[in-house]
């Protein structure tokens, strides 16, 4: 598809979601009272005001001043005998996103998969059901005023029973898969897919602070890391470096901190007995759970090399944290740690496609292949090669 036209659809999108601002609350404010058993998180998750409206236009505009994805030479080579051979970035085809409760994942997963080419399949949650409905028909007006076939932008209403025949049985010839959601979404999708999928895992982030450093601002890391407590990008676990100067008086800043900030302190017996305001928690279990809760564990850690291991052990491979004032330090832990996303002296919530410049994203993926981290419209393209000849054969 030509990149004026896909431009002109994403520009007339952003008139119509500005145009229908008030619809889209409305129909979100139904969704919400329908469903009001919903936990914290999940609202959050769900909920759309002016602001998370501005941040759609936002994010629609910027994929529109994107490069276009598709037809990107990445390697030319012509043969002695005069056989060319080009290969170039492709669409996948059609792609399936599944996830609940974000109806902003409507608008900016579908369009960063539909400027690199692709047609997507949209499977939301019944919780958004009246929002998602809402933004498809917005999309496909975009879509139909520029005469490209809506279909290019569907909303697929299943049940979940439906919605597991279409995954084993691939029904629509869907060509990747990115379920958005919890553990046993996740597994079943991975388990029963015959195509490609791309995981955008939990979070479950850790945050080391070191000995040597600014513990203010360390701490001040840790309050914005616990800012959003749904998101995939926030701080669940804080390891402390054992020999820290004045720890006891440090550690009880920090709960103070974060109790202010309606945040629970958990950690194991060890860390107790420093501050009687930490409730203790001595599962080990606990290490691996993505909270999605106003909820943080704190722990205590010999060194930067019981940091590094406990993270690669424990985190779900999504974001990690130094707070340190040695460069050595902070070189290792990036190097070292397993995950999309490190930083150094930074809070875990730049973590997202718009912060880190790529526009809107259709995921944050935790595996290595095929590509990691925010996936925006650049990530959703696979290469083919273009062999060109004049009755060339092989001796």
């Amino acid at each position: 598809m030509d990149i004026i036209i896909k431009n002109s659809v994403l520009s007339k999108l952003s008139e119509l979601i500005k145009e229908k601002e008030q619809a889209i609350i409305d129909a979100n404010n139904l969704d919400i009272e329908t469903f009001p058993e919903m936990d914290e998180s999940m609202k959050d998750r769900l909920k759309v005001d002016k602001k998370k409206i501005g941040d759609m236009i936002k994010s629609l505009e910027e994929v529109a001043a994107q490069d276009d994805p598709e037809g990107k030479e990445l390697y030319n080579f012509t043969r002695k005998d005069g056989l060319h051979i080009v290969n170039k970035t492709v669409p996948f085809g059609t792609i399936l996103i599944i996830y609940e409760s974000r109806p902003d994942v409507t608008i900016e997963a579908a369009a960063t998969a539909f400027k690199a080419g692709n047609k997507i399949l949209l499977k939301g949650g019944k919780e958004s059901l009246n929002t998602n409905t809402l933004l498809t028909e917005l999309w496909q007006k975009a879509l139909s005023d520029n005469n490209v076939d809506k279909n290019y932008i569907e909303y697929l209403n299943l049940s979940h029973s439906e919605t597991q025949k279409l995954i084993k049985e691939n029904t629509r010839k869907v060509d990747l898969i990115i379920p958005r959601g919890g553990e046993r979404l996740i597994q079943f999708v991975l388990n029963n897919s015959s195509v490609p999928v791309i995981v955008s895992g939990r979070g479950n982030n850790f945050l080391f602070i070191d000995d040597n450093v600014d513990f203010e601002m360390a701490t001040q890391l840790v309050i914005n890391g616990k800012k959003r407590i749904s998101v995939c990008n926030a701080i669940d676990k804080v390891l402390i470096h054992r020999s820290m100067n004045n720890i006891q008086e440090r550690i009880k800043f920090l709960v103070k901190n974060l109790k202010e900030n309606g945040i629970d302190v958990w950690g194991n017996s060890e860390i107790t007995k420093i501050c009687n305001e930490i409730k203790e928690e001595n599962d080990v279990a606990t290490l691996c759970e993505e909270y999605l809760a106003p909820k943080l564990y704190v722990s205590l850690v010999d060194d930067l090399k019981e940091a590094i291991e406990m993270i690669n052990q424990y985190s779900g491979g999504h974001t990690a944290v130094i707070a340190t004032n040695n460069q050595e330090n902070a070189y290792k832990f990036m190097q070292e740690v397993d995950c999309a996303a490190v930083y150094h002296n930074a809070s875990s919530r730049f973590t997202d496609g718009g912060q880190f410049g790529v526009g809107a994203e259709i995921a944050i993926s935790t595996q290595k292949l095929h590509f990691r981290g925010p996936l925006g419209s650049q990530e959703l393209v696979t290469n083919k090669w273009f062999v060109y000849g004049e009755g060339h054969i092989r001796e």
